[in-house]
């Protein structure tokens, strides 16, 4: 990666591509605060994409330019800006660093062919950076690192490349190496000594930044030796990699290999994901109109990441499962491309960011949108066909009109009212559906009630539309605890969905504390007798019954037998019963929760000819089944959940501990994978109401579960006595 081409995208046009091969797709994965959205406004700045740092021509942030973002100081959202290089047009798609948004670095991910791991010199990699990287080579998608912070005090470039290779190069060690090292300016007061430039391993030249625009030069000697000192290693790590066998043969025999060589190799091997070259980028100084590394940075992802003709062919069905042929990155092929993600703007209303596999997609055409497979987190199939409008290339605030949009790029599209994220286009008369991708599912849940009268009948829309904005919230209505509840992933992304109802929605909504399912059962036999006499002037009322009610195993649900004899209470009343006592056990007995697993077995009872009715034996036999429950202990039936936990090893024991002090009972350990373990247990749903937060804390964000409801069990004594009280007061178990 040697000589410069600076040529560049013009700012305030929207960037095209007339074929695959003239496209990169490329996403930025990294911890919060690792410096994505800063290195994407320096690229778009050496690009010629925006006038100055991280601003485009009407004056906005090329990133992080949504409301929320500003006021967060944070990225939420993931954001596509294209800028052009060399004539290759550049998709970023700049990623949240923050857990709570995974979401939206799944779908840059899918989006993306390969990725850009920004890692910060001053702070290290996180274990959710880890776990990214894990699952970008399970799948083989190309990667590279880019180390920021460099002007941090405690910065050390030669440290963090090293941790890149221990972390990275695990299991290849030599696929992990730097194509740079620093070249430093004057130690300042501090006796820090700022990078002020790089020193290229296989061009032996030097690339000074130093006076705000990039100069080349020959090395000193003393910059020769440096770079001497560790060009060796990247050679022979670029040679491993290498599709010539005869080259590392030759290059051990004592030949001079051809820098060309080694470049067109390195580009290849970076391109199938099997080399992972290591760089430095920093954002440009006052007045700069390059950022340190950028140049490079640039040169790498157009000449080493794969074009998206170089993807898999995917594999598609029609809309009811039948297979299809797989599909290539061809824009004359057939029309297949899947919404990424989805916005609303307060002008344009619904805003699809689309990824085109294949064919070519066109302005104001009909389209055949396909959604399946997320039925279990409230979106329902849906097959139709809708007329797109205006394809248009996103740029901060900016949306800048297209013409096209072929395969392998990028577009947003106005008008898809129904089409959510994860959703298939496809030709109308030609129907495909793809797989959607793999999201982490909701575990933090928020009970919510609508503020007003006004804010009631806005909130179903509302919540419709934030839900099919974003695939990893999950809106739920719990009918045992009549509560609303939406499923996130984290506390900021509870206050961010919040935030999004109130000001992009106008929907103000109140929290409440979120209930679990208890259920009542009786611990013993018990008799009871409904009377319901009345007598007021005119038609009165008439019902005895006697009931018996017995526990049942767990799951037996209720009971009902009739054992009346000799006509004690006539045929047609019997039902009326029945229907008493079950709308009583679904109120609840002791406090106020459903009673279950229990047999009721209606023994006896009078009727009068006049005065008995249906309404009359309703009430009756709800009495009865009240008076039985005063005479016998009433347990409380708490869910109970299976757990299963995955962290690194380190996080077994704190993670087994902290369950126990939950009331879980850990039923197995099993290896999950190399470093990894899962813990299955079973404990109370009560207890782990917060589990999405605090679980990331114990595993310092490395941990991941999920739950599923396994029974119903008896509640400690202590916790009962307190929701019997809470019941008395009024109140309910949150």
């Amino acid at each position: 990666m040697g000589a410069t081409s600076h040529q560049a995208g013009a700012a305030g046009r929207a960037l095209t591509a007339d074929r695959p091969d003239s496209v990169r797709n490329v996403v930025l994965v990294g911890h919060s605060g690792a410096g994505k959205t800063t290195l994407v406004e320096a690229l778009a700045l050496t690009a010629g994409a925006v006038n100055r740092a991280g601003r485009v021509e009407d004056g906005g942030t090329v990133s992080d330019y949504d409301e929320i973002e500003h006021r967060r100081q944070r990225s939420i959202q993931l954001s596509l800006v294209p800028v052009e290089w060399a004539g290759i047009k550049i998709n970023i798609l700049d990623t949240p660093g923050y857990a709570d948004f995974v979401g939206e670095l799944r779908a840059g991910l899918r989006a993306a062919d390969a990725a850009l791991f920004v890692v910060s010199a001053s702070d290290g990699i996180d274990g959710a950076t880890r776990m990214v990287w894990d699952e970008c080579e399970a799948v083989g998608m190309p990667r590279a690192i880019v180390v920021t912070h460099l002007e941090a005090a405690r910065a050390d470039y030669s440290q963090m490349t090293a941790v890149c290779g221990e972390i990275f190069g695990a299991e290849d060690p030599d696929a992990v190496i730097p194509l740079y090292l620093p070249l430093h300016g004057p130690a300042g007061p501090d006796g820090h000594a700022p990078v002020t430039g790089l020193l290229g391993l296989l061009s032996r030249r030097v690339y000074d930044y130093g006076s705000g625009e990039r100069t080349e030069r020959d090395p000193d000697p003393a910059e020769l030796a440096l770079i001497d000192g560790a060009r060796s290693r990247l050679i022979e790590g670029i040679i491993a990699e290498s599709e010539d066998e005869s080259l590392m043969d030759r290059y051990l025999g004592g030949e001079d290999i051809d820098i060309k060589t080694l470049v067109d190799d390195l580009e290849r091997a970076v391109a199938r994901g099997t080399f992972h070259p290591v760089l430095m980028a920093a954002p440009a100084a006052d007045g700069a109109r390059q950022g340190l590394g950028t140049v490079e940075l640039l040169e790498l992802v157009t000449g080493g990441f794969p074009t998206p003709a170089e993807r898999a062919p995917l594999t598609v069905t029609t809309p009811d499962g039948a297979p299809r042929p797989a599909v290539t990155c061809d824009p004359a092929g057939p029309l297949l491309a899947e919404v990424v993600k989805t916005s609303s703007d307060p002008y344009v209303g619904r805003v699809s960011l689309v990824r085109v596999f294949s064919g070519t997609l066109h302005p104001e055409e009909t389209v055949h949108v396909s959604g399946h497979g997320q039925a279990d987190r409230g979106h329902e199939d849906h097959d139709l066909d809708e007329r797109i409008g205006t394809l248009t290339s996103p740029f901060g605030k900016q949306q800048r009109t297209l013409g096209t949009c072929i395969a392998g790029d990028l577009a947003c599209v106005a008008k898809l009212t129904r089409a959510e994220t994860g959703d298939t286009l496809s030709a109308k008369d030609a129907p495909l559906l793809m797989e959607p991708w793999p999201m982490p599912e909701p575990l933090l849940p928020l009970a919510i009630e609508a503020h007003s009268k006004a804010d009631e009948d806005k909130l179903s829309q509302g919540l419709a539309r934030l839900v099919a904005e974003d695939p990893t919230m999950r809106l739920e209505q719990n009918p045992h605890t009549r509560q609303l509840v939406l499923w996130c992933l984290g506390e900021a992304h509870q206050d961010v969905a919040l935030e999004r109802l109130r000001t992009r929605y106008g929907v103000q909504v109140d929290p409440v504390p979120h209930k679990v399912s208890l259920r009542e059962t009786f611990g013993a036999k018990a008799a009871g007798r409904g009377r319901h006499v009345k007598q007021s002037g005119g038609h009165g009322q008439f019902a005895i019954c006697e009931i018996e009610v017995e526990p049942l195993p767990p799951g037996s649900g209720i009971e009902f037998v009739d054992k009346v004899v000799g006509g004690a209470v006539p045929r047609q009343f019997i039902p009326s019963v029945e229907k008493g006592v079950r709308a009583q056990a679904a109120r609840g007995i002791a406090a106020g929760y459903p009673l279950v697993d229990v047999r009721i077995t209606l023994r006896d009872g009078k009727a009068h000819s006049v005065d008995s009715s249906d309404a009359a034996f309703q009430t009756a036999g709800a009495l009865a089944l009240r008076e039985a429950a005063a005479d016998t202990p009433i347990h409380l039936l708490e869910p109970v959940a299976e757990l299963d936990v995955e962290v690194p090893d380190e996080y077994v024991g704190p993670v087994m501990s902290d369950l126990a002090g939950r009331r879980g009972r850990v039923v197995g350990t099993e290896q999950a994978g190399p470093g990894r373990s899962r813990v299955r247990a079973e404990i109370p749903e009560i207890e782990i109401g917060r589990y999405a937060v605090e679980l990331r804390s114990v595993s310092h964000g490395t941990g991941r579960f999920s739950r599923a409801y396994a029974r119903h069990e008896p509640m400690p004594a202590h916790l009962a006595d307190k929701v019997r009280e809470q019941a008395e007061k009024g109140s309910q178990l949150t």
